[in-house]
């Protein structure tokens, strides 16, 4: 009985791996391939062509077209070439950190260039409109400054920050209006 248990186990597992081997394809066979568009006549996707030719009526049904592509060719080589960057807020705040680690280092132009960079990738950004006037102001260019301090106070007028930028909007008048009336007596 046991002799037969045995005789039954063995027909049970070798059998079928005997069978699988040789339904298997032997690997000296080329894949299968479809020859059958080729005899039809059809191409494959990377053989079509496009007819991208006007039709035979074209000039006569519209006339002026030739004229309207010239000017739209000429529009389009004189007109400004602009770069479109995603809003990506993750982006403008890690710009805004090293902006500030260059600021501590009193590396104002790098400091600039970082602030620049963040309101691009999110272009009403308060904080990087202030600290940007903070480097404008170091770098001795006020007019620039005020007009970033304004934007921050246009963003948040009652911001965390608004009470620094107010002082510091005062202290650029009062030197601007110091500069004129030095400017008269000379």
């Amino acid at each position: 009985m046991s002799r037969l248990f045995c005789l039954l186990l063995l027909c049970v597992f070798f059998v079928p791996a005997a069978t699988a081997q040789d339904s298997s394809p032997q690997s000296n066979q080329p894949p299968p391939r479809s020859d059958r568009d080729k005899e039809a006549g059809e191409s494959s996707s990377r053989e079509t062509r496009i007819d991208l030719s006007p039709p035979k009526d074209d000039a006569k049904d519209h006339p002026n077209s030739a004229a309207s592509l010239a000017d739209a060719e000429e529009d389009d080589a004189s007109a400004d070439i602009q770069e479109f960057h995603p809003w990506d807020p993750h982006k403008a705040m890690k710009d805004i950190e090293v902006g500030d680690f260059y600021f501590k280092k009193k590396n104002y132009r790098a400091a600039l260039d970082r602030y620049r960079e963040a309101l691009v990738y999110k272009p009403n950004d308060a904080l990087a409109n202030f600290h940007m006037a903070q480097c404008l102001e170091k770098l001795d260019k006020p007019d620039e400054a005020r007009t970033h301090y304004e934007e921050y106070l246009k963003i948040t007028p009652h911001g965390p920050l608004s009470a620094e930028a107010k002082v510091a909007l005062e202290k650029l008048k009062q030197g601007e209006n110091k500069n004129q009336t030095s400017q008269k007596v000379n």
